[in-house]
């Protein structure tokens, strides 16, 4: 469905609110649905469903068009954006399979990586972590693999302290401030320095999933890896990145 066509469809839908309309639009943007779980697929690697990520964005997308006011001239995909992605998450924490010690690993982790990095003066190897942590590099990688929860968490705070963020208008373009063009110039350079810190295959996945926005599925076939190994680089490559971009890692959720 062209532009044109999807502003009448909403157009009828605000006056009418009829039943068939909102399937019609349930279905336009059903494909929403699919790019934000598969997004969200890639924090949580193995442990959930994707199709079932898809099964609870759906909801959101309900609750998006029923809540949309198409009359402040808002971006729809922006604002279902975040319904859905809350739906998700809300979905997640209700399944309540999250334990408790999660935090924790993830606290140890980040502690034994600043130390060796404060010690060694470079990015810390899993080798040297794994010795760190008194565990082996099986146990490291498990752990890595359970820590993408912990992502989620990060994730789910992210999307609560968003969700009543004021959208843009569409068609509202305006020139960056100096500051801010400074501030964007800045984030660049240490986005630049921080993927210079990954392996090879880390970078590719940073790459393939923030640049070229592919699920975790289509990443683990373009590498010719595990859905599961994909999740680990993934997860690897961010813990190695907060050293460079701290309070920005937001720009990578």
């Amino acid at each position: 469905m062209d532009e044109v066509s999807r502003d009448r469809l909403w157009q009828n839908y605000s006056k009418t609110h009829s039943a068939e309309l909102r399937d019609q639009l349930i279905l336009e943007y059903a494909q929403l649905v699919k790019i934000v779980a598969g997004r969200l697929s890639m924090y949580l690697g193995y442990n959930v469903e994707y199709d079932d990520l898809v099964g609870y964005g759906i909801f959101g997308l309900i609750d998006a068009i029923d809540k949309f006011d198409y009359g402040k001239n808002v971006k729809f995909e922006t604002y279902a954006s975040l319904r859905i992605r809350g739906a998700i998450l809300d979905q997640i924490r209700k399944m309540d399979w999250i334990p408790r010690s999660l935090r924790q690993k993830q606290k140890k982790i980040d502690a034994a990586i600043s130390k060796i990095e404060a010690e060694k003066g470079r990015t810390a190897t899993d080798e040297e972590l794994a010795e760190e942590l008194g565990i082996t590099l099986d146990e490291l990688n498990s752990w890595q693999g359970q820590t993408n929860v912990s992502n989620l968490i990060s994730l789910d705070e992210y999307t609560e302290e968003g969700s009543e963020t004021k959208m843009e208008a569409v068609g509202n373009a305006r020139f960056d401030a100096p500051e801010e063009s400074v501030e964007k110039e800045e984030l660049k350079q240490m986005i630049v320095e921080a993927i210079d810190l990954l392996t090879e295959k880390e970078r590719s996945v940073i790459v393939l999933y923030y640049y070229e926005e592919m699920t975790l599925k289509e990443i683990s076939l373009v590498l010719e890896v595990s859905e599961s190994r994909v999740s680990q680089l993934h997860t690897k490559a961010l813990n190695k990145m907060k050293t460079k971009l701290g309070d920005y890692m937001g720009v990578l959720s």
